[in-house]
């Protein structure tokens, strides 16, 4: 079983900068894929961005050009880099194991972190 523990979030004013990380731990030699979502208040869970265990990264439209997903298999640790925050960024963040199946992203059972709090103030 892996745990996933995500750092890093706050509270930044708009154009700011954060970066969060989500450190692995347990059996993380099951870990392949992986994922940061965000959920704001009265929305659903949303992607925001995927890699690959090699490293292929893919975004969401909203965050492209702002936010780098990054990860050191290594450390076996999970980044985001956010730049150029805006309010509607606000969201608690989620990293998630992922299985990318076809172009299609499949969340892994039980390979949830807790979440980190991110909020831009305007």
């Amino acid at each position: 079983q892996v745990q996933l523990v995500e750092s890093g979030g706050g509270l930044v004013q708009t154009g700011g900068s954060l970066r969060l990380s989500c450190a692995a731990s347990g059996d993380t030699t099951c870990i392949s894929d992986m994922a940061w979502y965000r959920q704001a208040p009265g929305n659903k869970r949303g992607l925001v961005a995927v890699i690959s265990r090699s490293g292929s990264s893919n975004y969401v439209d909203s965050v492209k050009g702002r936010f780098t997903i990054s990860r050191d298999n290594a450390k076996n640790t999970l980044y985001l880099q956010m730049n150029s925050l805006k309010p509607e960024d606000t969201a608690v963040y989620y990293c998630a194991m992922i299985n990318l199946v076809a172009g299609t992203v499949i969340p892994v059972r039980n390979g949830w972190g807790q979440g980190t709090q991110v909020t831009v103030s305007s």
